[in-house]
């Protein structure tokens, strides 16, 4: 199995950005976290993160035919972004939004989630660890499903 794990704008900046929001883990020890629980497991995981909208578009579209799941934390473009809501439609990949933080709990404006639509489940709230319960859950779909 491989799963592409995408990490929208300002991601890039954890451990530094508000970290009594998101914590003092860094991206890159965020990404050496996924790797090595994807390796216990037998996953492949195939990393990439960008500040622009469009480019993550064509990473969704590129994943197409290529990766069996898709772990996305759209960062601020999921209050924002109908371009990566039609994206994850398009390829057909089941994907979980994951938010370290809960949305809910912020500003009234990170209660809408585009990309939610698309998604088969969205997991906030648990820090880091939202993602390893993201790769999990998309093993526990890919496994249902055969």
């Amino acid at each position: 199995m491989k799963l592409l794990i995408i990490n929208g704008p300002n991601l890039n900046m954890l451990g530094v950005r508000e970290p009594e929001i998101y914590g003092k883990t860094t991206f890159s020890d965020l990404e050496k976290m996924i790797a090595l629980h994807c390796e216990k497991i037998g996953v492949e995981a195939d990393f990439y993160q960008s500040n622009h909208e469009g480019a993550l578009v064509d990473r969704i579209q590129q994943a197409y035919g290529n990766v069996d799941g898709i772990v996305i934390n759209p960062g601020a473009y999921t209050h924002t972004s109908i371009a990566l809501l039609d994206a994850v439609k398009a390829v057909g990949i089941p994907t979980v939004e994951v938010h370290i933080s809960d949305p809910d709990l912020r500003e009234p404006f990170r209660k809408v989630s585009y990309i939610r639509a698309a998604c088969v489940a969205t997991i906030k709230g648990r820090g880091v660890k939202g993602y390893l319960e993201a790769v999990d859950l998309l093993i526990a779909e890919a496994r249902h499903a055969d």
